[in-house]
């Protein structure tokens, strides 16, 4: 998928496709969703480079979240590898609030709604302080951009937790 011109961004965002046709539609819209508004708008700098925009291939690998990033001039940078296990109790609420939310869709009031919606950005929130913590010295991101990384995150987690089982 490609984006928008400005240099600090993310140009072109990959993630496995593998076991996306049998995840649930909630979940393929919220992976819709983020990539659509990473490439669209963000702010994506790694560090020790500022020949973007860039392209990063998103994976879990052995159990760790790994980042490879391409600069326009078609150079590998460093790959990051992070541990998943800080991200554990935040990816297991956020699909306990994603399952709420379906459930509550065809009979939950309004309010109902919105407070399961609350809980969820607020989630977001959590989960995108402790990405942009753990890559601040690598990455500089905006608050929105690691949002949406998180979103990826879970969605990758979950189906590569479906295809161990």
């Amino acid at each position: 998928m490609k984006g928008t011109d400005s240099i600090s961004r993310i140009a072109e965002l990959q993630l496995p496709d593998r076991d996306m046709f049998v995840a649930p539609d909630h979940l393929k819209r919220e992976r819709q969703s983020a990539l659509a508004d990473i490439l669209n708008q963000s702010h994506f700098q790694p560090r020790n480079d500022s020949s973007g925009p860039y392209a990063l291939r998103m994976a879990i690998e052995e159990s760790r979240l790994v980042f490879r990033i391409k600069n326009s001039l078609e150079q590998e940078l460093n790959a990051l590898v992070l541990s998943l296990k800080p991200y554990r109790r935040l990816i297991q609420d956020y699909f306990l609030m994603l399952q709420s939310y379906e459930q509550a869709r065809a009979h939950a009031t309004r309010e109902k709604l919105e407070a399961i919606d609350m809980a969820r950005r607020a989630l977001h929130n959590e989960g995108a302080e402790l990405l942009m913590g753990r890559l601040e010295e690598k990455i500089d991101m905006d608050f929105e951009t690691a949002r949406r990384i998180f979103t990826l995150i879970c969605v990758l987690h979950k189906t590569n937790v479906r295809l161990m089982r």
